[in-house]
C-alpha cells in the first residue's frame, strides 16, 4: 500500500431523466470519496438523480480523507475512488498504479483563502499579483484537509510561486473542510486551502480574501485531471459490466450538469449541503459547474498538467516523474 505524503435529440430526455431500470441484475459496488465538496457533484448527481439506479447499481460511499481513499481501493475495501491527477500520478510514480476510466472535472477547483486581517497587515488584496499575495503566507499557518492531497499540493504550489520555502516558511494544520471557517474565525489558523463551497463561504462572509484560486489564477494548468474515476489496474478487465455501468451513469450525470445546472442545484446540491446558506452555495455552484467536463474522457494533457503541480509543489522528485501515461487510463467505456 502506498504511503506518499499524504448520444441524438431523441435520446436526450432519457439521458437527463433516468428511466426505470431495465431487467438486469443489481450490482453492488463501493466508492471511496475523499471529501464532501462540489468537486464530487457528478457523483452526487449520479446518486440522487437516479443514474446509478438506472444502470442497476447499488452504490455505497465511504468518506475517507485524502490518500486514504486510494489506499482503500488498493486494499480492496473499495472498488473505485475519485481523485485528482497529482495524487493518482504520484502513486504510479511510486509503483502503485491504478487505471482511470473517466475524468469528471477538467479544470482545477482548489482554492486558498487568507484571513482578512492577515491580508490587510500584509497590504494585499485580491487584485494583488498572485506571486505577491503568496508571500503573505510567510510564517503563517494554513489549514489543509489531508497531507499529500491536491489541497496540500495547491498550498505548496502557491507557496513556491511566492518564492517561499515549501518546507520551512509555512505551517500546515490538517482538518476537515467544514471545520476550517471556524478555525479561521477563531484565529487558530491564518488561512485554509480546500474546494468550493467552503472557500466561497469565507469570502462571502467577509472573513477572508482569495489568496489563490486554481480556477482563475492558474491558466497554465488547463486542461486538468481534477476528478478522475479509477480503480485497480485489472479491476475493469475482470468486471467490465460493472465499469461500463458506472461510466454510463457518469455520462448521464455529466450531461445533466451541462444542460440542467439549475435543476442539479435545486434537487441535488441543496439537499447535499443542507446546512450551508443557499445563496452562498449557489454562488459556489455558479463557478464550480463551469469546471465540470462536457467530455469526460481522460487525456494526456490533463495528466501532464497534473504532474506539473506535483513537481512545482515539490511533492514529486523530477527523477521520478512519469514519461508515459499510456497504461494508466482507458476511455473504452465512454464510447
Amino acid at each position: 500500500m502506498f504511503k506518499w505524503p499524504m448520444l441524438a435529440a431523441a435520446t436526450l430526455a432519457i439521458a437527463l431523466q433516468p428511466a426505470e431500470v431495465e431487467a438486469q441484475d443489481e450490482i453492488e459496488t463501493v466508492f471511496a470519496i475523499p471529501a464532501q465538496t462540489l468537486t464530487f457533484s457528478a457523483h452526487f448527481v449520479a446518486h440522487d438523480a437516479g443514474f446509478f439506479k438506472k444502470e442497476g447499481l447499488k452504490v455505497t460511499d465511504r468518506y475517507l480523507v485524502g490518500v486514504a481513499s486510494p489506499n482503500a481501493v488498493l486494499a480492496g475495501s473499495a472498488d473505485f475512488t475519485m481523485g485528482t491527477g497529482p495524487v493518482f500520478l504520484r502513486a504510479a510514480a511510486q509503483g502503485q498504479k491504478f487505471k482511470a476510466i473517466a475524468n469528471l472535472v477538467d479544470k482545477p477547483l482548489v482554492e486558498l483563502v487568507l484571513r482578512k486581517d492577515v491580508a490587510d497587515a500584509a497590504g494585499i488584496t485580491a487584485a494583488t499579483p498572485v506571486a505577491d499575495r503568496a508571500k503573505a503566507m510567510m510564517g503563517r499557518t494554513i489549514a489543509i484537509d489531508g497531507v499529500g492531497s491536491i489541497v496540500h499540493a495547491w498550498q505548496r504550489y502557491v507557496t513556491n510561486r511566492g518564492g517561499l520555502d515549501v518546507e520551512k516558511d509555512v505551517r500546515i494544520a490538517p482538518m476537515s473542510p467544514p471545520s476550517m471557517l471556524a478555525a479561521l474565525t477563531s484565529k487558530a489558523v491564518d488561512g485554509y486551502t480546500t474546494s468550493m463551497p467552503y472557500t466561497t463561504e469565507a469570502i462571502v462572509k467577509g472573513q477572508a480574501i482569495m489568496l489563490a484560486s486554481s480556477t482563475f489564477d492558474a491558466p497554465e494548468l488547463l486542461p486538468f485531471a481534477y476528478a478522475l474515476v479509477y480503480s485497480r489496474p485489472d479491476f475493469c478487465k475482470e468486471k467490465r459490466d460493472l465499469c461500463a455501468r458506472v461510466a454510463r451513469a457518469y455520462i448521464g450525470a455529466a450531461k445533466m450538469i451541462q444542460e440542467k445546472p439549475d435543476e442539479v442545484y435545486e434537487k441535488v446540491l441543496k439537499q447535499r449541503f443542507a446546512k450551508m446558506d443557499p445563496e452562498l452555495l449557489a454562488a459556489a455552484w455558479k463557478v464550480a459547474r463551469t469546471a465540470h467536463a462536457k467530455d469526460i474522457r481522460v487525456t494526456v494533457p490533463q495528466l501532464e498538467n497534473s504532474q506539473k503541480v506535483s513537481l512545482e509543489a515539490k511533492l514529486l522528485d523530477p527523477k521520478d516523474a512519469l514519461k508515459s501515461y499510456d497504461d494508466l487510463f482507458t476511455n473504452e467505456f465512454l464510447r
